[in-house]
């Protein structure tokens, strides 16, 4: 087992703490010299029933999505990661990631944010950040927000 990580994979969804895990992704991935994976999976089981009012939404999402990464992306190559990856994907992000892309990429951690799901969403629906650490077979790294940043958002 090595103590290194070379692949390192962060899944952002926009929110504030996927924001801090693309910070620790792109600052460890500078430490290690380690290829830094990007990844936004759109999540399109809702599509089906918003295309029928507005069929452009998809390519806005990933228009938006593939926005987001570039800046992430020239931030971490700012601050000396050498490898950057973008990905953008339409799937179930909680089975995606810790099944289909991790794998794939030969990830040796996965970097995401805690949800931002209150209680009955997480009920219905449970948390990505939670299916991904039971489901993934490389280490995971679950970031959250100082306890005054979430006490000034409410």
């Amino acid at each position: 087992m090595s103590l290194k990580y070379s692949n390192i994979l962060v899944a952002v969804d926009g929110s504030k703490e996927s924001e801090l895990a693309f910070k620790k992704g792109a600052a460890a991935a500078a430490r290690n010299n380690a290829t830094l994976h990007l990844a936004h999976i759109i999540d399109n089981r809702s599509f089906g029933s918003i295309e029928a009012y507005d069929r452009t939404i998809a390519d806005r999402t990933k228009k938006t999505s593939q926005e987001l990464l570039t800046k992430y992306k020239e931030e971490a190559i700012a601050a000396g990661v050498e490898n950057v990856n973008v990905i953008v994907e339409y799937g179930i992000p909680k089975i995606a990631i810790p099944k289909e892309l991790a794998p794939k990429l030969n990830a040796d951690v996965i970097i995401c944010g805690a949800t931002g799901l209150n209680a009955a969403e997480r009920f219905i629906m449970g948390s990505v950040s939670e299916r991904i650490v039971r489901t993934a077979k490389c280490d995971v790294l679950i970031v959250r927000r100082e306890q005054a940043d979430v006490l000034a958002d409410e």
